[in-house]
């Protein structure tokens, strides 16, 4: 304990400075306090005065009076029990008491308190310094009122009750959620795992590394992998991931109780534990709260998994997931995906396989998706559907069963009614109530399925227990609003817990009355309890709770409400029972606990009670493919399921309640069964108890809600304990401290002398006539009643204070009767004084007197006494010389003496020691030969000694050895034994087909039995096991041959299947090829033959439409004239936008010139900008930063406009062809789809065939598996290559249908081929429309009746053609089916290539063998990585320690920091600054958005606009080829054939080239578009970068705000830290302060006793005056001299008496300073305090900044007046000193005059120097006591001094701290200026970005300007085209002579239109200037030529000129 560092310290022990001081008892006595009920503080103090009747009056603390009644107060204990380790040593045990004395406690951070038994233990919601290795050493072994209240105290105590009882142990720790069950469980464990560890190096275990165990659930350092302490500690990690969850009151609360029971050996080792669990709350895993979690493991896992594992467990996000319903709720301070791989790592460690924990995590994400299911209620009937069924089949695929068996198992399950099995439909809310239980079920199982595994793994030690102890942690009292049957288990167990107490406290207590001897009949408290524990559990007569709910659970049509109606009826009047009038709801009934009324609502208590499942399901998952899912649902016959619900509605009543044979066990009878076992475990125990409480629900430290913990010392039973203290003895004090403290009362009662303390204690007790009921007196203390010691305490308060008062009485005479005679003295010396001054008075002027004076000095008669005073002192230094001489002598012939009996005596001696030393000789003679014997038997030891060591080092080698041996054996049988299980499994999977195996296993069986027994006699073993390993791997081997012979012939069989199965297949495909071809050729002719028939159909149409386009010519001369109204009206618009084109011009024109003075303002502001702002090195570099990104931003713009040009060309382009191919490729899809649907079908049937010779293939490798499992040894090696094979060949089928995906391939471009031949279909369609338009022409010439043969056989000849295109046509189809054949043949060698498969499985198996080597050598090297993992552990504990050091490092420097105690008053400054700036950025960013908003709108309406524009452009363009079409077809009805061809042909090009020049315009004007929506997008681009921007700069802003925050916050903690130690430091001084006062008292008093010595010696004085008197009688001479003295005697004493006075002054005002200095300090301390409490209103920091600088200025001209004054003082007493040594001198010349005036006479001369020598001795003595004491005044005012310095020394460091404080203020302000430099700065890019806004805008008028132009160009282009109408007009008649001859050569034109677009394309491709070249060339050659006849020798050149004229307007 000395060791503990006292910050440490504090923590635990109790500091007793006040409560033991007598001020404290004189106020509580005095003031006669007492408790009063508050409704906020529970209970508070208030002061009794005055009693009218049954009501009190009280004065609160607060000065306010109030009335209580009397029954409502409680009394106060003295100060002497304040903050008390245990509360039973109370006198008072009421509730206030306990309250206040746990409240007391828990602020001074005390949060253990005994309570009688109890340990209670209050949450301090922060980490204390009380689980340190010094803590546990310092507890180790301890008994418990040796060291303060801890858990590690009651730990120790049972352990070591454990080992020297030899009787089980238990901790029962109870409480509230969020109490600390579950922390203070694992401390218990924590400090079991130190004590009782059974490593090797016991000491050197590492507590540190527990803790850190604990506390991070990973155990570093000492303890080695897999040891049985780290296994405990890391159980704790599973279970509370698995059974812990985020409540409302506690982040990780336990939802289950549980009683782990470490089992230890007859030397205390640890040698197992086993964890029971109780009531878990499975409910949480579908429902909780919205700030609430499920449990912890689901959010680990879905945030843990990582890639592969996430894949197989199917996990999606948090918030896709129904059962978490607030998603994911982090936990502060923890990592979901780190705390998922340390929940793996403990898994690991327990040793659970990686099937196991895939397992478990499988079936946490099966209740995830369970939650995901959603049921649908039908429309006609109340059934329910599931319309998605994907939850499903996640849950079926995780859980290894069918998803059509389990959706026909949810949605209309089979129940058996009678005997008969019906299908009965579920309504949705059964369904989802079928659902929820599954999940809740599932997750139940897979918990106590972890528990037994856990169990398992903890219980595995092979050394025997002899006792344990049990650590029960489970939930406390609860009452809420609403309690449901979850409730009353909790509360059921907390009755029996506190009558197991109430049991156990009064048979120790009653125990301890037994040992002193006390009269006291035994009372069994634990009776209190049984009634309400029997209305709970009573079987019969009658029944309980839980008996009448399994009743009615058994009833068939029972509810809850008869269940309610059956409880009121049985047990209406039982005293615990009662029905609550208030509620309404009938549900709801009442029992009365020992904690309080508890209300209990009914609801769904019968199915809470069944549980029931829906049984198809778990039926299923019984049967389901994982092993892991089976072994969970092993025990569905014990399933409440549908069928025993059926059943019980059908079957009678059962006689009785106890479950039979074959019957389903209810929740209750489940649960009070386990609670019997725990019951009757703890029975046998000894106990102790832990009582946690929760202060608070705000998770905050040093607060407590005094109601709050009222209620929980009540649900404790804490309060009931102290109920029970009452009845018996609970104060209990020992005969020596009874006697010592109350003597007093009982002065005259003890007689004087020796006598035994009980004997006194019994004499007391009768002078005090105490009620013997009261008291008894046993063996060693005395038993007192509670309140007795209180009523003792005020007695001996009154009688300490009339002892008191009469020593203040008489301590006030002595007082008032010195100052009476100090006064007295004044008196007669005023007397004196005036009578001298009278004589001077009347001398004064009288010249006698004066001459006397002058010649007195010059007599020498005054000389002679100075020459005689110095004789006489010479000769007194000769005297005393001569004196101490004579000693001297003495003492030298006393010596001498001595020195001579010596002498004698010495010779003497040494005759003794002669002889003596003759004796010696001979002895060691013989000593010596001895010696050498024994050196010599030594020798031969000694070898026998290393012989021996070098025996017992190789007996320890081959130890060391046979042990590795040993641990090598138990691997191999540890591995033998795995392989075992693993056969018993798949004995199980094929018992029916295998028998044999039975056998073998058996063989087995014995064989690991003879092993086990072979374990006790290593040699045996060792050479056993060797012959074993030899056989098997003889077995092993002949195994790997036959499965190689094996092997060879399934791949064998293997090729033959497959290679028939290809030429069955290859038949199959020919077959259907020929068929399809048959069927194709049949459909083609069929569709030839209809295609004629329409053909002739359609010429004698088009022979009736001839007739129709006589008419239609009429219609249209009448719609010219109406076209040339509009051709008019479209000049008039195209004026208009030329005026418009002008008028964008002028506008681009003067925005171009804003845009120039917009860029010089915008350079002159930059100039500017840079001029202003700050030089420094950081701002350049961050304005060259922000430069750098604005050039990028600007180069990253521009590429992106390049870009997205480039884009928008490749876009038009390609989407004009894909509209053309979409409209093709809809047409194919209607046909490829029925191809398709043919393909599927002839793919679904070699599927089938497939899965035909799939199952043959697994029949014969079903017979090849049944033969090689007659093999022995061999069945586990083989059954995991066959896996292996197995997963091969799922590789293998995998790789089938990637090779069917690439037939799908195939087929695929089959329908492509199939789509060409569509495609030259649909080329036929056209060309027969094409066919069509040749007929007109033909009704056409017809009608002029000219070259109609001619026609009629060019048509013969186009059909002719069309034949051979067709006849190409199907050439190319006989290609395609080249093409299909020969992929057939790529077929078949995919085929081949899956046979060369086969052949590689056989190398993969080779492989794999190779692996397995390879991975034994990864096992060595695994091993060689854990023992360097150790070494690295061991490393990282010593870094640990290190970095512990480091640590008190950093707290040693934290100190320092604390010169940053006003930087809080700064920062709220500095917030608001930041929130101003940042308020104004948000407005200035609004302000931008709106700006940004309105350019959109601006630009979006710009874009309308230029659609609109593009619109109109596209509309007259159509217009104008609308024209053109009428122009023509007006020019061709004219009959004027007699103009000029060639003058016609030179108009035609004019006209050309104008279209041409209007054509690149038009490109021109999208050009100009497109350059205007590129700006436009610039523009969005920049606005949404520059938003974006500007929202970083302003997160990044917020957040180091936020940071400066918080590092301020933090400091500011840490000031309050520093301020809180300092106001310790100060408490510390003020003590010392007190003791110096003490001191200065006891000065004070030493001082009056010298006085009192003064005044004696005075009053010797007088009497020797007297005696002086009666000589001067005799002598009158001398009796002048004798007044003389007599009279200087008075003077120095009158001197005295001033310096005395004096003296008392500096003492007032030493006080007045110790006072100012006082208040000084308090000052200080308000200021300091008001510097703290002030920290909030920051912004009044300045003024009161200043009115503390004046009051320090003020302080420091007080300290400075004190300090003056005291400096006077000094000089005061030196004064003093002076006129003492004066007065000294004086009398010394006074005593010589009176010696040589009494020279006459000798006598009178003996008498006057005997006189002389007593007043010498007098004054000698006062003026050595005037100089002790003055010395003693000077040591205190230099310890003043001194403090003053001290305390001027720190206000230098205050003011050095202050100014330290300024700096950093300046500092701060420095760093807000460049904030708001860098807020400027921003402020400056803003407007540069509104400035790049601005440009952007004008870059948007001037495209505005630019589409204007457009407009006006427009507007030209379009009268320019009215012209050329006009020009049209003129020359129409000219242009219909042509007409003719053109439709002669418009034929082929037009029928290869396809191809006549390529060459206009290409024509176009020449420029206009060469193809108006082409064009005269053709004319002039027909102008030469006349044109003949026959048609084809014209229709070449008519070709040409039509391709040309053909394709230059559909450019």
């Amino acid at each position: 304990m000395a060791d503990l560092p006292a910050d440490d310290s504090k923590y635990l022990f109790l500091e007793n400075d006040f409560r033991n001081s007598g001020v404290a008892q004189a106020d509580w006595a005095a003031k006669k306090m007492v408790w009063v009920p508050s409704e906020r503080q529970g209970f508070e103090p208030a002061s009794i005065k005055e009693e009218q009747g049954e009501q009190v009056l009280v004065e609160l603390s607060n000065g306010q009076k109030a009335t209580v009644n009397k029954d409502d107060i409680q009394k106060m204990n003295p100060p002497k029990f304040s903050k008390v380790e245990d509360m039973a040593a109370l006198t008072f045990l009421n509730e206030a008491s306990v309250l206040h004395n746990l409240r007391e406690r828990y602020f001074s951070s005390l949060i253990y308190t005994y309570s009688g038994l109890f340990c209670v233990v209050v949450n301090p919601y922060k980490m204390l310094p009380i689980y340190s290795e010094k803590i546990i050493e310092m507890y180790k072994g301890k008994k418990r009122h040796e060291v303060p209240p801890h858990i590690y105290s009651i730990t120790d105590n049972a352990y070591r009750n454990m080992l020297q009882d030899r009787e089980d142990q238990s901790i029962l720790c109870t409480g509230e959620s969020g109490a600390g069950k579950t922390e203070n469980t694992k401390k218990v464990i924590q400090y079991l795992a130190v004590v009782a560890s059974s490593h090797k190096g016991k000491k050197d275990v590492n507590p540190e590394s527990v803790a850190a165990a604990v506390a991070k659930q990973q155990q570093a350092g000492s303890l080695a992998y897999g040891e049985l302490e780290k296994q405990l500690l890391q159980a704790n990690p599973i279970l509370e991931a698995f059974g812990n969850a985020k409540t409302i009151k506690n982040d990780n609360s336990s939802r289950f109780g549980k009683f782990i029971k470490l089992n230890f050996d007859v030397t205390g080792f640890l040698v197992g534990a086993n964890i029971d669990t109780y009531l878990l709350e499975k409910s949480r895993c579908i429902r909780q709260g919205n700030t609430e979690r499920a449990f912890h493991i689901f959010y680990y896992m879905v945030a843990g998994a990582k890639d592969k594992m996430r894949e197989e467990l199917l996990l999606e996000d948090f918030n896709s997931y129904r059962f978490l319903v607030a998603g994911h709720v982090e936990i502060p301070g923890q990592q979901d995906d780190e705390l998922f791989e340390e929940t793996l790592e403990a898994m690991e460690i327990m040793g659970f396989t990686e099937e196991e924990r895939l397992g478990m995590l499988k079936v946490v994400s099966t209740v995830l998706q369970l939650g995901n299911i959603k049921f649908e209620k039908e429309r006609n009937s109340e059934q329910a559907s599931m319309p998605d069924n994907t939850a499903a089949q996640k849950v079926c695929h995780l859980q290894g069963i069918n998803v059509t068996d389990f959706t026909r198992a949810i949605l209309t399950p089979r129940i058996k009614v009678g005997r008969e099995v019906v299908q009965k439909a579920q309504t949705k809310q059964q369904a989802d109530f079928a659902i929820e239980a599954l999940a809740k079920a599932m997750y139940e199982r897979l918990f106590l399925w972890i528990l037994a595994r856990v169990n398992k793994t903890l219980d595995k030690s092979k050394r025997q227990s002899s006792s344990f102890l049990g650590i029960l942690d489970i939930a406390g009292f609860e009452i809420f609003e609403d309690n449901s049957f979850e409730q009353l288990c909790i509360n059921y167990t907390n009755e029996r817990l506190q009558q197991l107490f109430n049991h156990t406290m009064f048979i120790l207590e009653q125990e301890e009355y037994k040992r002193e001897g006390i009269e006291w009949s035994f009372i069994d408290f634990g009776l209190d309890l049984q009634p309400c524990i029997e209305l709970i559990e009573r079987p019969n007569n009658p029944p309980g709770i839980l008996a009448l709910l399994d009743e009615e659970c058994w009833f068939p049509k029972a509810t809850d409400q008869s269940f309610v109606d059956k409880l009121l009826n049985t047990h209406t009047g039982h005293v615990k029972f009662s029905k609550p009038k208030q509620h309404k709801d009938k549900l709801m009934f009442a029992v009365l606990h020992y904690a309080g009324k508890v209300d209990y609502n009914a609801d769904n208590w019968l199915t809470k009670n069944m549980d029931p499942l829906n049984d198809n399901v778990t039926a299923l998952l019984n049967n389901s493919s994982s092993n892991f899912i089976q072994d969970l649902w092993k025990d569905v016959d014990r399933v409440v399921g549908l069928d025993t619900i059926t059943k019980m509605s059908q079957s009678s009543v059962p006689s009785s309640t106890k479950s039979k044979k074959g019957m389903f066990r209810t929740v209750g009878q489940l649960y009070k069964e386990s609670l019997g076992k725990l019951m009757t475990t703890l029975h046998n125990t000894q106990p102790n108890f832990v009582r946690c409480i929760i202060p608070n629900h705000e998770k905050r430290a040093g607060k407590m809600d005094a109601n709050l913990v009222l209620e929980q010392l009540r649900c404790n039973g804490v309060l009931e304990g102290i109920r029970i203290c009452r009845q018996g003895f609970p104060n209990r004090i020992v005969f020596q401290e009874f006697r010592q403290r109350y003597e007093i009362l009982a002065a005259n009662a003890i007689p004087k002398g020796f006598m035994d303390g009980k004997q006194a204690c019994c004499l007391m007790v009768k002078h005090l006539d105490l009620d013997p009921n009261l008291y008894r007196i046993g063996q060693s203390k005395m038993f007192f009643r509670t309140g007795v010691l209180a009523q003792l305490e005020e007695e001996r308060d009154l009688k300490l204070t009339v002892v008191i008062i009469a020593f203040q009485a008489q301590a006030r005479g002595f007082l008032g009767r010195k100052a009476f005679s100090k006064r007295q003295q004044q008196l007669t010396a005023m007397k004196v004084i005036q009578r001298n001054c009278a004589c001077y008075l009347k001398l004064k002027n009288w010249q006698w007197w004066r001459l006397f004076t002058k010649v007195k000095p010059l007599l020498q008669v005054t000389r002679q006494e100075e020459e005689m005073g110095q004789k006489e002192e010479e000769l007194k230094a000769v005297r005393e010389v001569a004196a101490k001489t004579e000693a001297e002598l003495k003492e030298i012939s006393q010596r001498h003496t001595q020195l001579a009996e010596e002498r004698v005596q010495l010779e003497m001696k040494l005759q003794a020691e002669t002889e003596l030393y003759a004796e010696a000789e001979e002895m060691r003679v013989r000593l010596e030969a001895k010696k050498q014997e024994l050196e010599e038997v030594l020798h031969e030891m000694e070898a026998r000694l290393e012989e021996e060591e070098e025996r017992s080092i190789s007996l320890q080698q081959e130890r060391k050895d046979m042990e590795q041996q040993l641990q090598l054996m138990e691997a191999h049988i540890a591995e033998q034994e795995d392989a075992q299980q693993k056969l018993q499994m798949e004995k199980a999977a094929v018992e029916g087909k295998v028998k044999k195996m039975e056998e073998d296993i058996m063989l087995m069986e014995d064989q690991n039995n003879k092993l086990q027994k072979e374990r006790k006699l290593l040699e045996e073993r060792l050479a056993d096991m060797s012959s074993n390993l030899a056989e098997e791997e003889e077995k092993s081997k002949n195994l790997s041959k036959l499965k190689a012979k094996h092997e060879s012939m399934i791949s064998e069989l293997e090729v033959r299947m497959k290679k028939e199965e290809k030429a069955r297949q290859d038949v199959e495909k020919a077959k259907k090829k020929v068929d399809a071809e048959l069927a194709d050729l049949q459909e083609q002719y069929a569709d030839l033959q209809a295609q004629l028939a329409e053909l002739r159909a359609q010429l004698a149409a088009k022979e009736e439409e001839l007739q129709a386009t006589d008419a239609r010519l009429e219609e249209e001369s009448t719609q010219r004239a109406t076209a040339v109204k509009k051709i008019r009206e479209l000049e008039s618009l195209l004026s208009e936008l030329q005026e418009d084109l002008e008028a964008e011009r002028m506008a681009r024109g003067k925005a171009e010139a804003a845009r120039r003075d917009l860029g010089e303002e915008l350079n002159a502001l930059r100039s500017e900008l840079e001029d202003s702002l700050d030089t420094t090195a950081a701002q350049q570099e961050l304005r060259a930063k922000r430069e750098q990104e604005v050039a990028m931003l600007k180069k990253a713009m521009e590429d992106e406009g390049r870009s997205h040009e480039a884009l928008i060309q490749d876009l038009r382009q390609k989407h004009s062809q894909a509209v053309e191919e979409l409209n093709e490729q809809l047409e194919q899809a209607k046909r490829v789809r029925a191809s398709l649907e043919k393909a599927k079908q002839t793919l679904e049937k070699e599927t089938a065939d497939l899965g035909a010779e799939l199952r043959s293939l697994a029949s014969s490798k079903q017979d090849v598996e049944h033969k090689k499992k007659k093999l022995e040894a061999q069945l586990n090696d083989l059954n995991s290559r066959f896996n292996e094979s197995e997963r091969q060949r799922n590789e293998l089928g995998e790789r089938v249908s990637k090779l069917n995906m690439e037939l799908d391939g195939m087929t695929g471009l089959l329908n492509e081929a199939e789509g060409k031949n569509i495609k030259l279909s649909k080329d036929v369609s056209s060309l027969s429309s094409q066919l069509h338009d040749a007929q007109e022409l033909l009704s056409e010439e017809t009608r002029q009746k000219l070259n109609l043969s001619g026609r009629l056989r060019q048509m013969e000849e186009d059909r002719n053609s069309l034949m051979e295109q067709l006849e190409e046509e199907t050439e190319a189809k006989r290609a395609v089916e080249r093409q299909v054949s020969s992929l057939n043949m790529q077929l078949s060698d995919y085929k081949k290539k899956l046979d060369e498969m086969s052949a590689m499985v056989e190398q993969l198996e080779e492989g794999k063998k190779r692996l397995q080597r390879d991975l034994e050598a990864a096992n060595g090297d695994y091993e060689e990585k854990a023992s360097a993992y150790d070494k690295l552990e061991k490393s990282r504990s010593r870094l640990q320690q290190e970095l512990e050091d480091v640590l008190m490092d950093l707290d040693s420097q934290r100190q320092l920091v604390s010169n940053l105690e006003k930087k809080q008053k700064k920062f709220d400054q500095m917030l608001a600054e930041e929130r101003a700036v940042s308020v104004k950025f948000a407005e200035e960013r609004d302000r931008a958005e709106a700006d940004v908003r309105e350019k959109e709108t601006r630009v979006l309406a710009l874009t309308r606009a230029l659609d609109e524009k593009q619109g109109v452009l596209e509309e007259a363009e159509k217009a104008m080829k609308g024209l053109r079409a009428e122009m023509e077809d007006l020019i061709s009805s004219k009959d004027d054939v007699g103009k000029n061809v060639h003058d016609l042909e030179k108009a035609k090009r004019g006209l050309e080239s104008f279209l041409e020049e209007m054509r690149t315009q038009m490109e021109e004007l999208e050009d100009e578009l497109q350059v205007a929506e590129d700006a436009k997008l610039r523009l969005e681009v920049n606005s949404q970068a520059l938003r974006a921007q500007h929202e970083r700069e302003l997160q990044t802003r917020e957040e180091q705000g936020e940071e400066k925050r918080r590092q301020l916050l933090r400091q500011v903690r840490e000031l309050e830290e520093e301020l809180e130690e300092e106001r310790k430091q100060r408490n510390q001084a003020s003590g010392a302060k007190k003791k110096l006062e003490g001191e200065l008292r006891d000065m004070e008093d030493q001082l009056e006793g010298i006085s009192r010595g003064r005044e004696e010696a005075q009053k010797q004085l007088r009497k020797v005056q007297g005696q002086m008197k009666d000589l001067q009688r005799e002598l009158e001479d001398s009796r002048a001299a004798q007044k003389e003295v007599l009279s200087s005697a008075r003077e120095s004493e009158r001197r005295s008496k001033m310096m005395e006075a004096e003296l008392l002054q500096l003492h007032e005002l030493l006080a007045a300073a110790e006072r100012a200095r006082k208040q000084a300090e308090t000052e200080r301390d308000e200021l300091s305090e008001e510097l703290a409490s002030n920290s909030s209103g920051r912004s009044m920091q300045s003024d009161e900044k200043r009115r503390l600088e004046t009051k320090i200025s003020q302080l420091e001209e007080e300290l400075e007046e004190e300090q003056a004054n005291e400096e006077n003082l000094n000089e005061r007493l030196r004064k003093s000193q002076q006129l003492v040594d004066q007065l000294g001198a004086e009398l010394a010349a006074e005593r010589a005059s009176s010696q040589t005036k009494e020279g006459s006479r000798q006598q009178l001369e003996r008498q006057n120097r005997e006189l002389k020598a007593k007043l010498q001795e007098l004054e000698s003595q006062s003026r050595s006591k005037l100089k002790s004491t003055v010395a003693a005044l000077e040591a205190k005012l230099r310890e003043a001094e001194e403090q003053l310095e001290l305390e001027s020394r720190e206000r230098q460091a205050n003011g050095k701290n202050l100014r330290q404080k300024e700096k950093k203020l300046k500092d701060l302000s420095i760093q807000m200026d460049d904030e708001r430099k860098q807020a400027q700065q921003y402020k400056d890019q803003m407007e540069k970005s509104n400035v790049r806004v601005k440009q952007l805008k004008h870059q948007l008028e001037e495209a505005e300007e630019e589409a204007q132009r457009v407009a006006a160009a427009r507007r030209r282009l379009q009268r320019e085209l009215d012209e050329a109408t006009e020009a049209n007009d003129a020359l129409s008649r000219e242009v219909s002579t042509l007409r003719s001859k053109l439709r002669r050569g418009g034929g082929e034109p037009v029928f290869s239109a396809p191809r006549s677009s390529s060459g206009g394309i290409r024509s176009s491709g020449l420029g206009p200037g060469a193809s108006r070249r082409v064009r005269e060339n053709s004319l002039e050659m027909q102008e030469e030529e006349p044109p003949s006849p026959s048609p084809p020798t014209s229709s070449p050149q008519l070709d040409q000129h039509g391709e040309g004229y053909a394709c230059s307007p559909d450019e």
